[in-house]
């Protein structure tokens, strides 16, 4: 009998039981997700009304959490899981995991700008640099980018974006380290292949 708050156990050794069920971890799973637009980060109902993650993740039978996030009305791969330990290793910066994106923004940049674009500049939080940055096409006088950082910062792309004289008019996340988006349709979630799941854990230093 347990009296005492803060007890540690072994999962691998001990059996815990409350009024004689046995308590069991859910088996772990790994999933992601491409979120289209106009969808919140989150589990639950929203106080604004807004749509969240539960609405696309039907069917997925444990509970999963996002590790990181993507705005309102940015959209692309989301990781979830409900690994504690590999989900904090993905959101910690010294892993220094990166985040590819690919940015549709206003005006056409010219290959000057793009050197400029790949040196980096000062925001109202720190300096901002990318690890690469390249010119995918021009539309309609606007230009399609991809453009990668190994940070989290909040809002980093449309700000750096906005700060070089770019703004974003649409976003959308395509890789997190060794996880790529692919054809997954918008709006739906995959499980992680074992091969995917192996390179992720070991590009955050996990077996």
């Amino acid at each position: 009998m347990v009296r005492d708050l803060g007890v540690k156990i072994d999962p691998e050794v001990d059996r815990v039981e409350v009024d004689g069920k046995e308590v069991t971890q859910p088996p772990k799973r790994y999933i992601i997700l491409n979120k289209p637009a106009g969808y919140l980060t989150q589990l639950g109902p929203s106080q604004s009304g807004k749509r969240t993650l539960d609405e696309l993740l039907r069917g997925v039978a444990v509970r999963v959490f996002p590790a990181g996030r993507l705005d309102y009305n940015t959209e692309g791969l989301l990781f979830l899981t409900n690994d504690g330990e590999l989900a904090n290793r993905v959101l910690h910066p010294r892993y220094k995991l990166p985040k590819v994106y690919h940015a549709l923004v206003k005006g056409k940049v010219g290959r000057n700008r793009l050197r400029s674009l790949a040196k980096g500049t000062e925001l109202e939080d720190g300096f901002a640099e990318p690890d690469s940055v390249r010119i995918l096409e021009y539309m309609a006088g606007n230009t399609l980018i991809e453009i990668t950082f190994h940070e989290g910062r909040k809002h980093i792309v449309k700000r750096y974006m906005a700060k070089m004289g770019h703004p974003v008019i649409k976003l959308k996340r395509v890789a997190i380290g060794p996880l790529r988006l692919g054809n997954l349709p918008s709006g739906k979630w995959r499980d992680l292949t074992e091969s995917e799941l192996r390179k992720l854990k070991r590009s955050v230093g996990l077996k």
